[in-house]
């Protein structure tokens, strides 16, 4: 088993990647090409207590969410959240045009600010690394210029006004984030619509099997996991798509099969629900109801 290392502060996340002391305790911009991991960090899962926001082009490094990989050689964006665990896979030698920065906060630089909560809003934090933002070139500049800024802004004593502009400037770069992940959703059409296909045949096959009483009701996480892919960036993928949640897919699904079973057989209102994995019948007439209008009973006296 791999050991865990959690970093609590900035100064303790510089020392570990081989860099100078950060200017300022709670943010920092550093260049990734200032950056040293030996392949003794491929034994290590790591958990952060600040945000990590990075962008990284020709890495000789792979990180890793569970048994996601994910290689840096084109511009890409990731974000990490406090308490988010994850692996650092080191290859052989540096790769000498290694480029990208990284944007380290700890939350406490937030202290007192509506930053604070608002960051917590922002989804892709959840996602995992292989759902990170693919980057045009003039998306990338746009990105770059707003790191200068904070930049600007570090290198002075940070006092009250430039710690507010840089936090508005954190917070712009989050909103251009949101809009490049939206133009990420439309312009990926083919590869998320074979994620939705992928998703009706798990949900097909979960209601082809023969013990769904004891499985129960499919879940989004259990969705998420067979499809290898957050709940987060799942949710909004199908939004995107559908205009329905996880949740509201899997609902239809099951009233999709609950049909079925009231309109070709004689099994009773329980035994329908037991067999589509509700515990307790109620809870299938009600969401039966309130996505047909109609109870079970009611449902199936129409086919008679």
């Amino acid at each position: 088993m791999k050991e865990v290392r959690k970093l609590k502060s900035l100064i303790e996340f510089h020392r570990s990647r081989g860099l100078l002391p950060p200017q300022h305790p709670l943010i920092s911009v550093v260049d990734y090409s200032d950056v040293r991991l030996s392949q003794e960090n491929n034994n290590v899962n790591w958990v952060f207590d600040f945000y990590s926001i990075s962008l990284k082009r020709n890495i000789s490094t792979k990180l890793k969410y569970g048994q996601q990989q994910y290689d840096f050689d084109e511009g890409i964006l990731f974000f990490i959240a406090p308490g988010q665990i994850f692996g650092v896979q080191v290859q052989q030698g540096d790769r000498e045009d290694k480029a990208g920065w990284m944007l380290l906060v700890h939350p406490d630089f937030f202290w007192n600010m509506t930053m604070a909560t608002k960051i917590k809003q922002y989804e892709f934090f959840d996602y995992a690394v292989s759902e990170a933002l693919f980057l045009s070139d003039a998306e990338e500049a746009t990105l770059n210029g707003i790191i200068q800024n904070i930049r600007v802004e570090q290198r002075s004593n940070i006092d009250k006004f430039s710690q507010e502009i840089i936090i508005s400037q954190i917070e712009t770069l989050l909103n251009y984030s949101e809009r490049f992940y939206q133009r990420q959703f439309i312009t990926r059409k083919i590869t998320n619509h074979q994620i939705l296909d992928r998703m009706e045949s798990i949900l097909n096959n979960y209601y082809e099997a023969d013990n769904l009483s004891e499985k129960g009701l499919p879940t989004v996480k259990f969705l998420s996991e067979a499809l290898i892919i957050s709940p987060g960036y799942l949710s909004r993928l199908l939004k995107e798509l559908t205009g329905l949640s996880t949740m509201q897919h899997i609902q239809n699904k099951i009233i999709e099969e609950s049909k079925i079973k009231l309109s070709t057989s004689d099994l009773s209102i329980s035994e329908i629900a037991y067999q589509l994995g509700f515990e307790h019948s109620q809870s299938f007439s009600k969401m039966f109801k309130s996505k047909t209008n109609l109870s079970p009973l009611e449902f199936r006296s129409s086919f008679n």
